[in-house]
C-alpha cells in the first residue's frame, strides 16, 4: 500500500454491551478512542473518521471477582490508556515496530498493577481483575495487546476470518493445538477458567502483543466471552460481513451482540467493530 493511500484509510466503528439475559449488572465495556500527541478523544458508540493526522484506540474487558470489579477495571484502564498514548504519538509515525510493542506491553504491566494494589488495599477489590484486548490503528497497520480470553477477529477482505488473539486458558491452548473441536472447547467444564488475566491475584504477566496489516475492506471484531458462548465462528464472520440495512440492527455491533444474547445470553456480552475503507 503506498504512503497516501495509507494516510488516507478511514475507520468506521460501532460498539454495543449488553448484560445478557440473566445477570443484574454489566461486568463488561468497551473502549473508544481518538488520540494526537496533544490529547485523547473519548467517541461515541458509533463513527467514522480519518487515520490522517491522529490515531485510534479501541478495546473490549471484561470485569471478575471484586463487587464493582467491572467498573473498576475499566475506571483503570481509561485512566492509564488516556496518560500513556498521548506521550507515544509519535512512534505512529516513525513506523517503529518495537516501539508499539514496548509501549503496549508497558500499558498492560501498569494497568495490571493498580488492579493488584487495589485487590490488596480494599475489601470490596478482593479478587478484582479483567480481560483486555485492544486494537491501537494506524495508517496501514493495527497493534493490538490482550489478556484474557475475550477476543479479536479479523474479517479481511479476501479471505477466511482469523481469531488473532490467544484464549489464555488451557482450554485455549488445547483448541490451539488442534486437541478440541471448538464445540468441545465451548462445553468444557474448565472452559472460563483463566491462568491469565489483569490484576486477580495473577502474579505472572504475558499478554499477547502483535501486529497487523490493514486494508481497505477489513473488518474487526472485537468481542468479551458473551458474545462468543452464543455464535459459533462460521457465524459470527457471516454476521460481521452482512452489510447493515438488510435486518432490523442498525449497527454490526448490534447484530452480534443481540444474536449472541438471543442465543445464549448467560454472560454479558460486548463487541466493537471497526471498518477500514479508503
Amino acid at each position: 500500500m503506498s504512503d497516501q493511500g495509507m494516510i488516507m484509510q478511514r475507520v468506521a466503528w460501532s460498539g454495543m454491551t449488553h448484560p445478557g439475559r440473566f445477570r443484574q449488572n454489566n461486568e463488561d465495556t468497551f473502549l473508544a478512542l481518538n488520540f494526537d500527541a496533544r490529547e485523547v478523544r473519548h467517541l461515541g458508540k458509533i463513527g467514522e473518521g480519518s487515520l490522517e493526522g491522529s490515531d485510534y484506540v479501541f478495546a473490549v474487558s471484561d470485569g471478575m471477582g471484586g463487587a464493582n470489579s467491572g467498573e473498576f477495571a475499566s475506571r483503570i484502564a481509561v485512566d492509564k490508556i488516556t496518560k500513556l498514548l498521548p506521550k507515544s504519538f509519535a512512534f505512529s509515525n516513525w513506523k517503529i515496530d518495537m516501539g508499539f510493542y514496548d509501549i503496549l506491553s508497558e500499558l498492560f504491566s501498569r494497568i495490571h498493577d493498580e488492579m493488584l494494589v487495589m485487590g490488596q488495599n480494599y475489601e470490596e477489590c478482593v479478587g478484582m481483575g479483567a480481560t483486555l484486548s485492544l486494537g491501537w490503528f494506524t495508517p496501514g497497520k493495527m497493534y493490538f495487546s490482550h489478556i484474557g480470553d475475550s477476543r479479536i477477529y479479523h474479517v479481511p477482505a479476501d479471505g477466511k476470518m482469523i481469531q488473532l488473539t490467544h484464549d489464555h486458558s488451557h482450554v485455549g491452548y488445547l483448541r490451539r493445538q488442534g486437541k478440541l473441536t471448538e464445540r468441545e472447547a465451548r462445553n468444557h467444564p474448565r472452559g472460563s477458567i483463566l491462568n491469565q488475566s489483569l490484576g486477580a491475584g495473577h502474579q505472572f504477566l504475558d499478554p499477547h502483543i502483535g501486529t497487523v496489516e490493514t486494508q481497505a475492506g477489513d473488518t474487526f471484531v472485537f468481542c468479551t466471552d458473551g458474545v462468543v458462548d452464543g455464535i459459533w465462528d462460521h457465524y459470527l464472520e457471516d454476521l460481521a460481513r452482512m452489510p447493515v440495512g438488510g435486518d432490523q440492527y442498525s449497527t454490526i455491533a448490534q447484530r452480534l451482540v443481540e444474536t449472541a444474547v438471543s442465543e445464549s445470553g448467560k454472560d454479558n456480552a460486548t463487541a466493537v467493530v471497526v471498518q477500514i475503507s479508503v
